[in-house]
């Protein structure tokens, strides 16, 4: 059973209020000190005059808060501290022979209530103010700290690139002359009867598996192309890759057809099963990996089963180790989540389910 939780969307009309008060108090915040007070030492001065016109029986003092809360909401406690004596001062000349007090002490006691009053608004919008302001700090750096991460795993993918790219551009290609140079000069060694023809011909075979390791390690370390079918490709040569030089059986069970446009998610993905297959075969020892990658309902799924020895006993999904921070950090990159758990024969199963629209947005953003 699916259960869906829905929201009422905010209506236009108040985003669009929120957006211009929003607006407006980074103007204010912007400018000189002094220039807010103009408008909020007028706004004082209408409120004041209403007050002496509506008189004591439709009293307007609670709206002598309004520029009170202004004042320190653009400027700063101070500020709302000036305002308060000004509304207070307002107030008094505002009421002063509409007022029915018979005493001058006991209109002077009511002026002190006003004053209370009024410094209780203004405490209360800086109460509200330091609070957001440092909800949006703690915003702030989270995102700082977020960007520093993707900054920290795309300089990383942009160094494994460019260093996969040196071996198979550099390395590669001398390794691959050297060899022609050798299998030249054991051809010319067996032709004059030489008996080291057959030494150049073992270098000559040793130069060619060299060059086979360092292409695929090249692959390795950035396998995944621009084109659509790169995820799938990849793992495929990841598999073959760690079969051959770690003898474990690896099964990846090949989707029909899963096309990701974004290189970035396909990136991801790719990490997330070369981490897990090697935490298999080096910390688990197992003997046989399944990979799953398949889709299902707008989602998703790649999975790496083992049937390796499985968790330690202190081991907790939580634990901050560099692999698993990162498989977790990767899953995020792409909206999805990632779960450790035991596998089905004793050993670990790593899953990861993304939106599978995602791939689709997050292209569409890049172009």
């Amino acid at each position: 059973m699916k259960a869906t939780v829905s929201a009422d969307p905010i209506p236009v009309e108040d985003r669009r209020s929120n957006e211009a008060i929003h607006h407006l108090t980074v103007f204010m915040r912007g400018k000189p000190a002094w220039l807010p007070f103009i408008p909020l030492f007028a706004l004082t001065i209408l409120v004041g005059w209403l007050d002496f016109y509506t008189g004591w029986e439709l009293s307007l003092f609670i709206f002598y808060a309004v520029p009170i809360s202004l004042a320190v909401w653009w400027i700063g406690s101070k500020a709302g501290t000036i305002l308060a004596v000004f509304c207070g001062i307002i107030w008094w000349l505002a009421n002063e022979q509409s007022h029915p007090y018979e005493t001058q002490l006991g209109y002077t006691w009511a002026m002190v209530s006003r004053l209370f009053y009024f410094f209780v608004a203004g405490v209360a919008v800086a109460a509200v103010r330091r609070k957001q302001d440092a909800d949006a700090a703690r915003i702030r750096m989270l995102e700082d700290h977020h960007q520093l991460e993707q900054d920290i795993v795309g300089v990383s993918d942009y160094e494994q690139q460019r260093i996969g790219q040196d071996l198979h551009d550099g390395l590669c290609q001398m390794l691959a002359a050297i060899g022609c140079a050798t299998r030249i000069l054991a051809d010319d060694l067996r032709s004059k009867g030489v008996s080291e023809a057959e030494d150049a011909t073992l270098i000559e075979e040793s130069l060619q598996r060299t060059v086979l390791e360092a292409r695929n390690l090249a692959r390795g370390i950035f396998p995944v192309h621009v084109d659509r079918d790169g995820l799938t490709t990849a793992i495929s040569d990841l598999v073959k890759m760690t079969s051959k030089l770690t003898g474990v059986i690896i099964e990846f069970n090949e989707p029909d057809v899963i096309s990701i446009n974004d290189p970035k998610t396909a990136m991801n993905l790719y990490r997330i099963a070369q981490e897990a297959v090697a935490n298999a075969v080096r910390h688990g020892e197992a003997t046989r990996i399944n990979i799953d990658l398949f889709q299902r309902d707008n989602l998703l799924y790649l999975q790496i089963e083992d049937n390796g020895k499985g968790f330690p006993e202190n081991f907790s999904s939580n634990q901050k180790g560099m692999g698993l921070r990162v498989m977790r950090y990767r899953a995020q990159c792409v909206n999805g989540t990632l779960g450790i758990g035991p596998g089905r024969n004793g050993g670990v199963k790593v899953s990861c389910t993304m939106p599978l629209n995602q791939t689709n947005e997050q292209q569409e953003d890049g172009q």
